[in-house]
């Protein structure tokens, strides 16, 4: 069984009994599929059906309704491995790019190492070079490129001065910032941190049936329209509501004095109490602005400056290996490096290509965010300083705005009871209100 998660995010946020419009205006979810995705649920895990004597229906679910469904079936449980597991392949590829630039860094400098060491050694006689030069050779390469290795892995010292440096100057960065180890940052650094706007349709739809909920399921468009992508058009064209519509299954509605009104029924039902307090909604949706990187300062640094180290390493073993028959000469590392030497060169170029042409990117994108943004802002200022005639269409709404309650003493049929029993309740409930009209007299 397919459940949309925000369905079920929405029914316990909502306190478990809910109306398909208390779910489609939380979330944003088109009318029909909650509808659809509600009955679904409540079969499955024995929930109930409360139907008004309007003919609105509530649904009640279980408060260990997501037990009942993983307990029911295995691809739940196994989606909730598979996000477990996934956490961990992710943070190991994340990694993986900084470990594999220290290794690239290691590899190419131990590479010139033996390479420089065996061409100082060419001008030895035999006998230097067939005894102590193997054993000088050999010191000097660990002299020489052992203690920039134990400066990320193995040197005590080292790593104590690495720490405090880190510790003062994560000090200065941004909160947010201060749990990022550097393999993530230049994870950070190279690709940044994702699609700041990843939800924006969720979003969306989510603040247009929050707009609709408070306005009790009468809205015009000019309150909509802060919440949409739209260019510059006429005043009078107001077809962008027709998604809109058919998203929440709403129909426009025209006034005495021919104002289009949007009403959308299921909008105006809930189970939930009235006058309830209602959340303060931003003006427009506002898309956010893509960042470089969440890294800090010091990582980012850092990470440039091991880049163009690593590019120009690669740029000196290419120079020293020449038509390559030195490598095949000295054998071993030399080789190895030299037979990947054009992965490690690519990836050296990579490293600082390619956050040099996302900055320029991002600088693109965040330029048309703002526009977006801006054209998003002067539809609200048309509802902030309303004219006239929008005053007019404002007062004309609510007059179709309204709330209907599903509540206990309304209701005409409950799944969970059978006739008799319902028969019961529903005589009960007419002596109470015959009592009510009685002393009101």
């Amino acid at each position: 069984m397919n459940v949309d998660r925000r369905l079920m995010r929405a029914v316990e946020t909502l306190g478990y009994r809910v109306t398909a419009g208390d779910v489609a205006a939380a979330v944003g979810l088109p009318l029909q599929e909650a509808e659809r995705g509600l009955l679904a649920l409540a079969g499955e895990v024995g929930g109930t059906l409360q139907v008004a004597e309007s003919g609105d229906i509530a649904y009640v679910l279980p408060p260990n309704f997501r037990s009942i469904l993983q307990a029911k079936y295995w691809q739940l449980q196994l989606h909730a491995l598979w996000q477990r597991v996934w956490g961990v392949l992710f943070y190991l590829i994340r990694i993986s790019f900084g470990i594999f630039l220290v290794v690239s860094i290691v590899l190419i400098f131990l590479a010139i190492a033996i390479i420089l060491i065996a061409l100082a050694t060419q001008g030895r006689n035999s006998d230097d070079s067939n005894g102590e030069g193997s054993s000088w050779g050999g010191g000097g390469v660990r002299w020489w490129v052992v203690p920039d290795f134990w400066f990320f892995f193995g040197d005590t010292s080292s790593r104590r001065r690495s720490s405090a440096f880190s510790s003062a100057t994560r000090g200065r960065s941004r909160d947010d910032s201060e749990e990022m180890n550097f393999f993530e940052g230049v994870y950070s650094f190279l690709f940044g941190d994702g699609n700041p706007n990843a939800d924006l349709e969720e979003r969306r739809w989510q603040l247009i049936g929050q707009v609709i909920r408070q306005h009790q399921g009468a809205v015009i468009a000019e309150q909509i329209a802060p919440y949409l992508d739209l260019g510059d058009r006429p005043s009078d064209d107001e077809s962008f509501m027709i998604p809109v519509l058919s998203h929440f299954n709403g129909r426009p509605e025209v006034t005495e004095t021919g104002q289009i009104i949007y009403r959308f029924p299921d909008l105006q039902t809930t189970a939930g109490q009235r006058r309830r307090p209602q959340p303060s909604l931003p003006p427009i949706l506002e898309e956010h602005l893509w960042r470089f990187s969440r890294a800090p300062a010091w990582q980012i640094m850092v990470a440039i400056g091991l880049g163009c180290v690593n590019l120009i390493g690669a740029l000196m073993l290419w120079y020293l290996l020449g038509d390559g028959e030195i490598a095949q000469e000295l054998g071993g590392l030399v080789a190895f490096v030299a037979s990947i030497f054009w992965v490690l060169l690519g990836y050296g170029l990579g490293f600082l290509g390619i956050p040099l042409g996302r900055y320029y990117w991002l600088l693109w994108q965040n330029q048309r965010i703002r526009d977006r943004n801006a054209r998003r802002y002067r539809y609200a200022a048309i509802l902030a300083n309303p004219s006239t005639e929008v005053q007019a269409k404002l007062r004309a709404a609510q007059a179709y705005a309204q709330e209907r309650q599903v509540d206990e003493d309304n209701l005409a049929y409950r799944s969970d009871q059978d006739l008799l029993e319902q028969e019961l309740a529903q005589s009960e409930r007419i002596d109470r209100d015959w009592q009510r009209r009685l002393k009101s007299e």
